[in-house]
């Protein structure tokens, strides 16, 4: 294995002296001991081709395969095959950032069709290209906020965002000097009474809400924008863009920011990414975007070309006038996204939703006649999640037994569940009945 790294050992002596280290372990001192493997590796001897495809089969065999009835920011949708055909093209797969707009019209194009993309969903006029995920394009749009803003420093987050958002967006708060505040939900959904109690303070840079919310609940923000604008605030809204086809958009609710994790359009699940993060916002706000904007012109012969129109980041203006240090993106998982919603078109954005819209209600009826589970917001909106409390002890552990991923425990205590257009009626009817059964 030696002979593969490329640092000899008066390199390793060097680094260490530099930082003030003796040993390699030395830089692992702040990790807790029993984390540390002392053992050896269980990697086999050298193996032919063959050998190696049937022991990586056997790995791969060792893993369950569950069918997945939880969302809470990461959902099941259906792939169309000719995507990962396509982005695994080699002109795609390996390309990297588009300094040289004369060589990247490709890579160029497509990201600005996705920009367009996004901004037919959110009705929003600009989009940047793609951001890490979810959490982290809400975090920038924090920031931004109090950077349009100027003089107000505190940030307000809805409680029923999805928690992982929440926590992501203070940890930046943290490091930034921004003070974050907590709105409670009224009845499942951002209390307004709540909102405007905080901006009577006059200090609110900005407000996240969720368009669709921890508890699957679609709320409803009538009255949100106007108070927030009349204290001089700007309105983020943190959004399932699969599920912007058939509710109300960001520029509906008069929001300025438009953000959340476009992974429900067509990026398969696979163990925690990859993810890939989304925004839109009015133009009076496109300077203090994060990221790049990608522009359309003519060239010298007057055919249609693509450049990098925006850039405010610190590689490559001043570090103390950059918007963000956001230094890279999630562009093959933009261009996934860009395939998927050209395929799928409005008209098939709307059926993923009834179908899913169809299966969540199904299921939520069918888990109350069991007799086992209880009503938790009544009447409320949902489209293809929900949450219900449960009667039964270890509901999650016995369903994975069972062959489904579902009742996620949530911090209320509730199990929440996810319906998308994958799973079939017989699939939901397999599921109630492991929970008779158990």
């Amino acid at each position: 294995m030696a002979a593969y790294l490329p640092h000899t050992e008066a390199d390793i002596r060097a680094m260490l002296e530099k930082v003030g280290l003796k040993t390699l372990e030395d830089l692992y001192s702040d990790v807790p001991q029993e984390f540390l493997h002392r053992g050896e590796y269980d990697l086999p001897e050298a193996l032919s081709e063959q050998e190696l495809r049937e022991w990586l089969q056997g790995l791969d065999a060792q893993t369950p395969r569950l069918k997945v009835f939880v969302g809470q920011g990461a959902y099941d949708h259906y792939t169309p095959a000719v995507i990962p055909y396509l982005t695994q093209r080699s002109e795609f797969i390996t390309a990297y950032t588009p300094y040289q707009c004369e060589i990247s019209q490709g890579t160029l194009r497509y990201i600005f069709e996705y920009q367009s993309l996004i901004c037919a969903l959110t009705g929003l006029d600009v989009s940047n290209a793609s951001l890490y995920d979810g959490p982290t394009a809400a975090a920038e749009a924090m920031m931004m906020a109090v950077e349009c803003t100027r003089r107000k420093t505190r940030v307000l987050l809805s409680a029923t965002l999805l928690p992982h958002v929440v926590k992501v967006v203070q940890t930046y708060a943290k490091f930034h000097g921004v003070e974050i505040g907590l709105l409670p939900a009224d009845g499942g959904e951002t209390s307004l009474a709540a909102l405007q109690a905080e901006l009577a303070k006059d200090d609110v840079a900005g407000v996240i809400v969720p368009s669709v919310n921890r508890y699957g609940i679609v709320e409803d923000h009538s009255g949100f924008a106007e108070a927030i604008h009349a204290e001089k605030g700007l309105l983020v809204e943190y959004c399932d863009p699969s599920a912007l086809a058939v509710v109300k958009t960001p520029a509906e609710w008069e929001a300025d920011i438009a953000v959340g994790d476009a992974q429900p359009l067509g990026i398969p699940l696979c163990y925690g990414g990859p993810y890939v993060g989304f925004m839109a916002v009015r133009k009076d706000h496109m300077r203090k975007m994060p990221g790049r904007i990608i522009g359309q012109t003519a060239d010298a012969s007057g055919r249609r070309a693509f450049v990098l129109t925006l850039q405010a980041r610190e590689q490559h203006i001043k570090r103390e006038k950059a918007t963000s240090n956001i230094c890279s993106n999630e562009s093959l998982m933009a261009l996934w996204v860009t395939i998927y919603l050209s395929l799928m078109g409005p008209d098939g954005l709307r059926e993923v939703n009834n179908l899913s819209s169809d299966g969540a209600h199904y299921l939520y009826g069918e888990l109350l006649k069991t007799g086992l589970f209880e009503e938790v917001f009544p009447g409320k909106p949902f489209l293809k999640e929900f949450v219900l409390k449960s009667r039964v002890s270890g509901l999650q552990e016995k369903l994975a037994k069972a062959g489904f991923f579902a009742a996620l425990p949530t911090e209320e205590g509730y199990v929440s569940f996810c319906v998308t257009e994958k799973r079939s009626k017989a699939d939901i009817d397999a599921l109630v009945a492991a929970i008779k059964e158990g």
